[in-house]
Order: C-alpha cells, then structure tokens, then sequence
C-alpha cells in the first residue's frame, strides 16, 4: 500500500505522541511512503515560526527524507489539482466545515489520486475519505 502523510502526521510524529505512534507503526511497515514536498516546507516553516533552532528543522527535515519519497509538483500532480479541488470543497461542504482547505491540502490529495495512494491525516478536511484518519 502507498500512503501519503500530510503535515499532521509528522507533526504528530515528531511530538511522540499515541497518533505519533500510529504514524512510527505505518514507517515501520511495508508501505511506500510519499511526502510532498509542500509538507517539508509546511513543516519548517511551522517550526521556525515556533522558533525552533536551524539544527533541529534540519535534522527532521532529513528524518522525512530519509523514511519517504519526497513528491515534487509535477504536471500529473496538476492535472488532477481540479478534481482534488472539486472532492475537498464537496467535503468541507458534507461535514459543514468552517475553514476551507489549504492550497497544501488539495495538492496532498492530488498526489493521493495521482499515486492511487491513502493520505494519513488528523486534519478534518480529509475526514470522511479514502484516508488513514489519526484520532
């Protein structure tokens, strides 16, 4: 199985928390792991508006590298932004969602298409879908 972790899961991961144990069981198995690139820069950002130290962001930038693929933007992924876009909204809309997705959230999910894969998520905007939900 390929599974694509969004941000929330390796927030969760890097936290040691019970989701982060769930997402450390799902590493440890067989399955491919993608991570988008959009997520790394999510993912630092987050941590240095947090004001964590450049060698930590580094070292768990590295950690995802090391135990995924790194997905970049490319013209499949872009094909099938529309259609990410379309089931997202419809979603947001099903589960009466205040916020709408992120321009991050429909690229996770158009690499999900793209790659036949399932996102692991916490992030409600997915709820509902053809994910691994962490709760």
């Amino acid at each position: 199985m390929t599974l694509v972790f969004d941000s929330y899961a390796w927030i969760e991961f890097f936290l040691g928390s019970e989701k982060g144990a769930k997402v450390k069981e799902l590493i440890e198995g067989d399955e491919d792991i993608i991570t988008p690139t959009i997520v790394l820069a999510e993912i630092a950002n987050k941590y240095y508006r947090e004001g964590e130290e450049e060698k930590i962001v580094i070292e768990r930038i590295s950690i995802i590298r090391d135990a995924s693929t790194v997905r970049y933007i490319d013209d499949a992924i872009l094909r099938k932004l529309q259609e990410a876009r379309e089931v997202l909204i419809e979603n947001k809309k099903r589960l009466k969602l205040r916020r709408d997705p992120s321009l991050a959230d429909y690229i996770v999910y158009a690499i999900s298409i793209a790659e036949k894969a399932r996102i692991v998520t916490g992030d409600d905007h997915f709820k509902g879908l053809n994910v691994i939900f962490l709760e």
